[in-house]
């Protein structure tokens, strides 16, 4: 098959397109022959370098949908023919197809297909934990999701309103005020300003929760939004590493609380994996949720594909195609 590898860290040109075998799946795993890639933010930054590989040459990605082609030993839950969509690492994903462990890997409702899937599941999984577990969003709560014409702000936003919460979005440029407010944000301001207008908005109380992926650029400012005993959920880091905070400064601030929450974390045990996507599946057929693919691509262009993202050209997913 083909497959995205790259020798060493850098640009997009690092990638090259190289032909590799695609093995027989063992003891349980199963082999997924690919319809949709998807690209997220994460993918950069591992081969830019700021995430690590464990050795070269490297493949890309963790996400993916398609069709099982073939199923390894003690696998019972699937059979080939079956639609499906897996987010597992090692990084394999930019390839015309995978081995992928069945315990990371979940059927797809008839309703939804393969290219909505791989859009959706890291974002749709991360936008889920965020407002269910790392903080439980109520009705009447406000809180700040950062990058909110982004794949996980779109998601975080919608879903957020549908909660019953008051929706404060960052975004980076104007043009991005529009789509943000169409997909739940009630309120989008620009990450140079935003602390002020939060601040404006609730009255000088502050907010109960900022999710924060942008990291460098926010993360002063998020903390100055928070409400005593706050949390800043910082999940991303799109701008570069937040600077370091004290646990003094943290009670300085109101006893607030920072966490790094990650999507492994959340979803460990298989229990956890199909809550938290049934969740997403139900809360998309319904329509409660709708799935922004901006742009899609032929795999074979996944480095020009990085560099619109890069460019911040694109909102919500962007999706490769095999």
């Amino acid at each position: 098959m083909k497959a995205y590898q790259f020798q060493q860290h850098g640009g997009p040109e690092v990638l090259q397109w190289n032909d590799i075998p695609l093995p027989e799946p063992g003891a349980g795993e199963v082999r997924i022959r690919h319809t949709a890639v998807a690209l997220n933010f994460r993918d950069i930054l591992v081969r830019r370098g700021q995430h690590s590989v464990k050795s070269f040459p490297s493949g890309l990605g963790t996400e993916s949908a398609g069709v099982i082609d073939a199923v390894g030993p003690g696998v019972t839950d699937f059979q080939p023919g079956d639609r499906v969509a897996t987010v597992a690492r090692p990084d394999c994903a930019y390839a015309e197809g995978r081995i992928a462990p069945a315990a990371r890997t979940v059927k797809l409702p008839d309703g939804i297909d393969e290219k909505t899937a791989a859009s959706m599941m890291v974002r749709g999984m991360t936008a889920r934990y965020l407002l269910k577990a790392t903080y439980a969003v109520k009705p009447g709560d406000t809180i700040v999701i950062h990058a909110a014409a982004g794949g996980v702000g779109l998601i975080v936003s919608q879903w957020a309103k549908h909660l019953g919460a008051t929706v404060i979005g960052t975004v980076g440029s104007d043009d991005k005020v529009a789509v943000a407010k169409a997909h739940g944000c009630d309120h989008v301001f620009r990450y140079d300003d935003f602390a002020a207008h939060v601040r404006d908005i609730t009255g000088g109380k502050g907010v109960p929760v900022v999710y924060d992926s942008i990291g460098k650029v926010t993360f002063e400012n998020s903390l100055k939004c928070l409400r005593p005993r706050g949390i800043l959920a910082s999940f991303g880091e799109s701008s570069g590493d937040p600077p370091p905070v004290s646990a003094r400064q943290l009670g300085n601030m109101g006893s607030l609380f920072v966490t790094h929450p990650s999507l492994i974390d959340y979803t460990a045990t298989r229990a956890d994996l199909l809550e938290t996507t049934d969740d997403l599946f139900a809360m998309v057929a319904s329509g409660k949720i709708k799935i922004e693919i901006s742009h899609s691509y032929p795999l074979r262009e996944a480095p020009q594909a990085h560099r619109d993202v890069e460019a911040r050209k694109t909102t919500g997913s962007v999706v490769l195609i095999p």
